[in-house]
């Protein structure tokens, strides 16, 4: 199930506009507006150079019901509480609309100028398509940044289309699948150094109840890629688990990690699973890396290009077929603009992705993105290997300034794929 990508309703913004408010994708980092305090998802900001948004989308509300600006923050309200709620709608090619509810509890626990901010954010998504879907992602800084906790976590009665491994698999062979979906991801870093953390974790997946979502998919269930895969390997087409440990690696000089204008970040994990360990259906590793970038073109940064990369290899045993590296599979489901989220899936991933990102109106208010992406699977049974072929994705998007001084934009984006095309509404930049 991709993640949901929201959407704030205007109605609930406007509702929320000299209160408590929140701006945040639903499975993204996000920032917090209270009582006139902005606190953004990063660190300081570096760089005199950039040219700060001076209007967002707070601002075009207030101006239409006549309402002054918030006064600035005082010196000690960084150790306030921030709580916000608000209805989102939500639209992802998987999940169809959705329409729900989201809230988050931000906080320092030190000076802003030294520690990130803390947020724990959650959200509860029912879908066109007959889902569920209960987010609650947590990431926590300690004073100074000394120590550093992420959590995802999911619960989710969903369904899927499946189809065979590699990047050559056709639409047509897609079966309908639905399942119950538990994930409880959590992760502590220690710095050890100048940007640098070091990193392990706790995992949990757990697929429950997996079944063909309809009469049509009931027809071909049991020559479905999904059947065939479990039943070659020995799984419980029925029931899979995967549950283990994971150590980490982390370089991060960004200037932000809402809206990066330069710097770079490094993240290399290598996940543990285990047979028998909390219902583990098999012994297998994975390696996963993300490296992203940020060249700034002008010096004020209104025309930037963004570079990412990541990888996930299973680098030993057998895998459940849902955990297996597929399409969107990233924490926030952003990759892969153009699919559906689990469209191509292998025991090897690579995906690369560029984006020109540019500001049109000088105060910062309007912007538009253009994105090219590619991705490429392995499968084993086939004999197909990476880079033996490659699924492509390009597109435009719109982007609104939705908050100034974190520089949160709202996106509304358009892929196409090579069998189609696919709208996407999110708040947060995808990488």
């Amino acid at each position: 199930m991709s993640a949901a990508f929201a959407l704030f309703s205007f109605l609930g913004l406007a509702a929320g506009a000299g209160a408590a408010q929140e701006q945040n994708a639903v499975a993204s980092s996000p920032s917090f507006v209270f009582d006139g305090v902005v606190s953004a998802g990063s660190g300081p900001v570096q760089g005199a150079a950039v040219a700060e948004p001076t209007k967002d989308i707070f601002d075009v509300v207030r101006d239409w019901r006549h309402k002054p600006p918030p006064p600035p923050p005082g010196p000690e309200d960084y150790k306030k509480w921030m709580v916000a709620a608000a209805p989102v709608i939500s639209y992802g090619p998987t999940s169809g609309v959705g329409i729900g509810l989201a809230g988050n509890v931000a906080f320092y626990k030190g000076l802003p100028g030294t520690t990130r901010i803390s947020s724990i954010v959650a959200s509860v998504i029912g879908t066109t398509k007959d889902q569920l879907l209960v987010n609650a992602k947590i990431n926590a800084s300690a004073p100074r940044n000394r120590w550093h906790i992420e959590g995802d976590n999911r619960l989710y009665w969903t369904s899927q289309k499946t189809y065979g491994l590699g990047t050559e698999t056709q639409d047509e062979g897609a079966i309908d699948q639905k399942y119950d979906y538990l994930r409880f991801y959590e992760t502590l870093f220690r710095k050890v150094g100048k940007d640098v953390y070091l990193g392990g974790g706790f995992l949990h997946n757990s697929h429950k109840d997996v079944r063909p979502a309809d009469d049509a998919a009931s027809a071909s269930w049991s020559a479905s890629p999904y059947v065939a895969y479990s039943e070659k390997f020995g799984f419980n087409p029925a029931s899979q688990t995967s549950a283990g440990a994971s150590l980490h690696g982390l370089l991060d000089n960004r200037d932000g990690s809402i809206n990066p204008s330069r710097g770079f970040y490094l993240k290399l994990s290598y996940l543990l699973f285990f047979k028998g360990f909390l219902e583990g259906a098999s012994d297998w590793q994975q390696f996963s890396y993300d490296a992203r970038t940020y060249v700034r073109l002008s010096p004020d940064a209104r025309h930037k290009l963004a570079f990412w990369l990541y990888g996930d290899v299973v680098t030993g045993g057998t895998a459940p077929y849902l955990d297996l590296p597929a399409t969107g599979t990233d924490t926030y489901g952003r990759a892969g603009r153009g699919y559906p989220q689990g469209r191509f899936r292998g025991e090897r991933l690579v995906y690369g992705e560029a984006e020109y990102r540019w500001t049109i109106t000088g105060n910062g208010l309007v912007g538009m993105v253009a994105f090219l992406n590619t991705e490429t699977l392995s499968d084993s049974q086939t004999g197909q290997k990476l880079f033996d072929s490659f699924a492509t994705g390009a597109g435009v998007g719109l982007r609104l300034m939705l908050n100034k001084r974190s520089k949160t934009n709202l996106c509304f984006d358009f892929g196409w794929g090579r069998e189609g095309k696919a709208a996407y509404f999110a708040v947060q930049e995808a990488f």
